[in-house]
């Protein structure tokens, strides 16, 4: 495969999965603010995903307008319109290596996100609905892509993709959130808090069977870092990037390099790490580590397999 090929699926992948994550974050965050007895401010959205210092950005505490600016604003370049338009040219350059279903999901979710129609009703219904529209253009992707493609090396690509950007979301979540509490204390104990992180990357049902004992910051810690069941845990992600990256490796399509010791250094280091220790010690420092050996692999990656394209 032409590594210009198996770029554009890597990034067709990673893309959707950024996307995923930012609606779910802003649909969650939105009906917090709607519940919020004080004033909302959705700086910690903005952080995470376009950010300290996005560009365009007026008004942190109106909602309307960061929705607006998070899904519709051209202007944005971390908008959702403007990720889409560049998973859409993506997916036209490899026709010939995805299958009819998947390019017309994408180009379908293109021309949904495109609606002048869209933007309207963020303005004036409920954004909410707008949201799920999105959320489940997403799953439709997800579903065709799982249905229909070959489990081939192009495949892989775009679970590497997939999960290397879902790792990397989740810790940026965790970092922010976490040093929250670093500044409101109260917020420690708070359920609604870990609640709503716990919601906005679909691990609250989870949690609610896997404790019984109520919301606490060490178990939710230790859900999204080391649980190997639940899919948007750090943990089940760098599992994933393992299986795959070994598959194109013993298949005989990448040269490893470094990268076999760099994402293998990672899962052990997140292994066996211990929840008590991440406690007494500098969890900020340690996410911000993990978050520096994801962009490494990340770069590594790019380097190994994509520098001719």
């Amino acid at each position: 495969m032409l590594s210009r090929v198996a770029e554009s699926l890597y990034w067709i992948s990673r893309y959707v999965e950024r996307t995923d994550g930012m609606l779910r974050m802003l649909k969650i965050n939105y009906a917090a603010s709607q519940d919020s007895l004080t004033e909302f401010s959705w700086a910690p959205v903005i952080k995470i995903f376009c950010g300290p210092d996005p560009e365009g950005l007026i008004e942190e505490f109106n909602s309307r307008v960061i929705l607006q600016f998070m899904v519709t604003d051209r202007d944005n370049p971390n908008s959702i319109i403007n990720i889409i338009t560049q998973v859409r040219e993506n997916a036209r350059s490899v026709q010939d290596h995805i299958t009819k279903d998947v390019w017309q999901c994408l180009n379908e979710y293109y021309h949904t996100i495109k609606d002048s129609k869209l933007n309207a009703m963020l303005k004036k219904d409920d954004p909410i609905s707008v949201l799920d529209i999105l959320i489940k253009q997403g799953m439709l992707f997800y579903g065709t892509t799982e249905i229909t493609m070959a489990r081939n090396e192009g495949s892989s690509f775009m679970r590497i993709g997939k999960y290397l950007e879902r790792s990397i979301q989740s810790v940026n979540i965790l970092d922010i959130k976490f040093g929250s509490v670093d500044h409101n204390p109260d917020l420690l104990t708070n359920t609604s808090y870990w609640k709503h992180l716990l919601l906005s990357i679909g691990g609250y049902e989870l949690y609610l069977k896997t404790y019984r004992q109520g919301f606490e910051a060490e178990n939710v810690l230790a859900q999204v870092v080391l649980n190997n069941e639940f899919p948007r845990s750090v943990i089940y992600s760098l599992n994933q990037l393992i299986k795959y990256f070994d598959r194109l490796k013993n298949d005989g399509h990448i040269n490893p390099g470094d990268l076999s010791f760099l994402i293998g250094r990672l899962q052990s280091k997140v292994k066996y790490g211990s929840i008590k220790g991440l406690k007494q010690g500098d969890l900020h420092l340690y996410l911000t580590e993990i978050k520096s050996e994801l962009y490494g692999i990340g770069n590594a990656f790019n380097q190994t397999c994509f520098s001719l394209s």
